[in-house]
């Protein structure tokens, strides 16, 4: 038979992929073993039984579940804490890491990519970040450099959701726009490893290799059939252009990028300089957003680098920053009416240089009468504890 759908989470099961010919005897062991309880087939392809679904009572229950799923996202969804979202971030974040390696693994070995059996991861990440636009994206950040190809997808995708919303889109380009983000790298499969993974700076040859890996990408994914979609497409090809026409593969400038290739680059980009990598320790967000903001008016639109900003706050989750009173603090919370006075943790005063005892103070309080003076960064403090301070509840406010 061929396997149409899982029903219910991804999480649930063991396969990234839910659409393949079910051959392996073990694979039907697995699905019984796992938490699914029921699947589709589909009986045009594969080999068809007698009395199976007709196509009038498959076509009825697809409008069925279409309803359900229309009345169930008329409902917000309310925000929560960060420190609740993280728990359940975490489960994600590794769930999706072994989706995305079994995505380029295939990739490596020339198998196509069917873009639609990613829907489900999708739609985790995006729930995920409804709930809470900076819990996933600020851990999917925590990568080793063994995870950090796979772990940058999940991070753009949750990126790029929460950016089609600050800006307005509809829930179906946001879907293919989360889609995007978490395709975007595919092409890195096709990068030797050896060049991929070189802690020290590349040679002029090595990088032509790395930025071969956009139109290697569009490439594999046009491959794979028609359920890529087109801003997909767009974006594996095109997230590095620059709006000066200093970009690469196409050196497209201005409006000859398309919006959703503006947003991958910016989101491709802020998550990059955020990360550490074997060469480099990652900017603190808050300090990435500082740069950015410098090389705006090159590298992004304008517009498109703003709603991001608004998107993840102006102090993102884990930022480093120091207050008025000369204590050290980093951002655990943030609020979206007022995103100069999020919640902090503070842990260290810069006066008697001495670690504290955690501490957390919501700046946005009327009581509060500290607040942030500047950000700061971490390649000049080095704590090496501090994603730690952010990341693990110690108590309420």
């Amino acid at each position: 038979m061929f396997l149409s759908e899982l029903c219910g989470s991804w999480m649930d099961h063991p396969f990234w992929n839910t659409r393949f010919l079910l051959e392996d005897p073990q694979d039907i062991l697995r699905i019984v073993a796992s938490g699914v309880s029921e699947a589709w087939i589909d009986t045009s392809k594969g080999a068809d039984v007698a009395g199976g679904t007709s196509a009038a009572e498959a076509a009825r229950q697809n409008e069925h579940d279409l309803l359900l799923a229309t009345l169930a996202a008329s409902n917000p969804v309310a925000r929560v804490t960060a420190a609740s979202e993280v728990i359940k971030a975490v489960k994600i974040c590794a769930q999706a890491r072994g989706a995305v390696v079994s995505m380029f693994q295939e990739a490596r070995m020339g198998k196509s990519v069917d873009a639609e059996a990613l829907a489900p991861l999708v739609d985790e990440i995006s729930a995920s970040v409804t709930r809470h636009p900076g819990a996933l994206v600020s851990l999917a950040r925590l990568k080793s450099k063994d995870d950090y190809t796979y772990m940058h997808s999940v991070a753009v995708c949750g990126l790029m959701l929460a950016l089609s919303r600050r800006m307005g889109l509809d829930d179906d380009t946001t879907r293919q726009a989360g889609l995007a983000g978490l395709l975007h790298d595919l092409g890195k499969a096709a990068v030797p490893l050896r060049v991929l993974n070189k802690p020290g700076k590349l040679t002029e040859v090595e990088f032509t290799e790395i930025k071969g890996h956009a139109r290697a990408g569009y490439e594999m994914l046009l491959a794979g059939g028609g359920g890529t979609g087109a801003i997909a497409l767009d974006v594996a090809l095109h997230h590095h252009e620059k709006v000066d026409g200093t970009g690469y593969p196409d050196r497209l400038s201005g409006e000859a990028i398309s919006r959703y290739a503006k947003m991958g680059a910016v989101c491709d980009v802020y998550d990059a300089i955020t990360s550490n990598r074997p060469y480099k320790l990652g900017w603190n967000p808050a300090e990435a957003l500082r740069k950015m903001n410098e090389w705006a008016h090159g590298h992004f639109e304008l517009a498109t680098f703003h709603a991001f900003v608004k998107s993840v706050g102006i102090y993102p989750l884990g930022s480093l920053v120091r207050l008025e009173s000369g204590l050290l603090a980093v951002v655990t919370e943030s609020h979206d009416d007022n995103l100069l006075k999020p919640v902090v943790k503070t842990f260290y005063c810069t006066r008697r240089r001495e670690r504290l005892h955690p501490k957390f103070v919501d700046l946005a309080q009327a009581a509060c009468a500290d607040r942030i003076l500047v950000w700061e960064s971490q390649e000049k403090w080095r704590f090496p504890d501090l994603d730690q301070l952010w990341r693990v509840p110690t108590g309420g406010l």
